[in-house]
């Protein structure tokens, strides 16, 4: 047998079992790391698509909850696992921050994984104490440029996402807030609505429950257009603040060097789970978008947000601890 036939044989053998994998993946069952407690939206997305997922493959989608160190305890477990498919991670917005706030990371966002499909995000609002007099962004901004430091702005964190969302509207308002940080950003809502400080950047799901009880009011939203939750709140834009978007967006990764048919199987049924009716509406329900990106546009985005946010963090001096 000639040397060219044997090569030729090989690289049939090799497709062949390329093709078998594609055909019988997933044979077991796939385990999905949410890098948080049970609870949070994260920990929801992934047991709402999990169940129909659960149900399309016949196999079933184990959630495992890692939590710690801002997500990156459980990204640090996906990147180090085999690449085959069966371990996923429904990454988050602090998946690109970690690495320019933090001294030391334990993963790379772009070599480390291999980006799947982006399935909702959720726009960050901006909220104020009903107290604070300001009805409009406008307002709040002149309030604050006429008493610089007074107003403050809580966050989740130093360097969390709400933070360095935080950091970007005082560049582009060209305002001076005075940061107060806590651990989480539970307590952080609590104090606002409290009235010991001032204004906060929420997801939305959070926020929502003290904006219906009138302890906060909604100035803005940091999306492109208008909310279906929250329709009277005006866009960053139309508030008069220019290029300004910020949302926390969720979506599933893999290890760094999985099978493409195997990305391209999971990246298809997954976003085929997500845009069913009931799923979008279980998602509109705690304040998401339904919003769909496969492998490659994923990938850029991921490329896109860490660039943006490391860009912030730099110019706002952002060292978390």
């Amino acid at each position: 047998m000639t040397r060219r036939l044997i090569l030729l044989c090989l690289g049939l053998l090799v497709s062949t079992a390329g093709i078998a994998i594609a055909q019988t993946f997933p044979a077991k069952p796939i385990r999905v790391i949410v890098a948080y407690p049970p609870g949070g939206s994260t920990d929801i997305i992934a047991r709402i698509l999990g169940q129909k997922l659960t149900d399309r493959f016949g196999q079933t989608m184990l959630v495992d909850n890692r939590a710690g160190a801002a997500g990156m305890i459980g990204a640090a477990i996906a990147a180090q696992a085999t690449a085959d498919g069966y371990t996923l991670i429904l990454s988050d917005t602090p998946f690109v921050v970690n690495p320019s706030v933090f001294a030391k990371v334990p993963y790379d966002p772009i070599k480390d994984f291999t980006p799947i499909v982006m399935v909702a995000q959720s726009p960050l609002m901006l909220v104020v104490n009903a107290a604070v007099p300001a009805q409009t962004v406008q307002e709040l901004i002149k309030l604050a440029k006429a008493q610089p430091g007074k107003f403050t702005i809580a966050s989740a964190g130093t360097g969390a996402s709400s933070h360095v969302v935080a950091e970007l509207f005082k560049m582009r308002a060209g305002v001076n807030l005075t940061h107060v940080p806590y651990k989480g950003l539970g307590p952080a809502l609590v104090e606002v609505a409290g009235g010991q400080v001032n204004a906060l950047f929420s997801s939305i799901p959070a926020a929502m429950p003290h904006v219906k009880t009138g302890k906060l009011r909604v100035l803005g939203v940091c999306s492109p257009r208008r909310v279906a939750v929250a329709p009277e709140a005006p866009t960053m834009e139309e508030s008069g603040v220019r290029d300004f978007e910020a949302a926390i967006w969720y979506g599933y990764q893999g290890p760094a060097g999985m099978p493409r048919r195997v990305v391209d199987t999971l990246s298809r049924e997954i976003a085929r789970a997500a845009e069913l009716p009931d799923v979008r509406e279980r998602f509109l329900g705690i304040g998401l978008e339904s919003f769909m990106l496969m492998p490659k546009e994923f990938h850029a985005f991921i490329a896109a947000d860490l660039k943006k946010w490391a860009e912030v963090a730099r110019a706002a001096n952002i060292k978390a601890e």
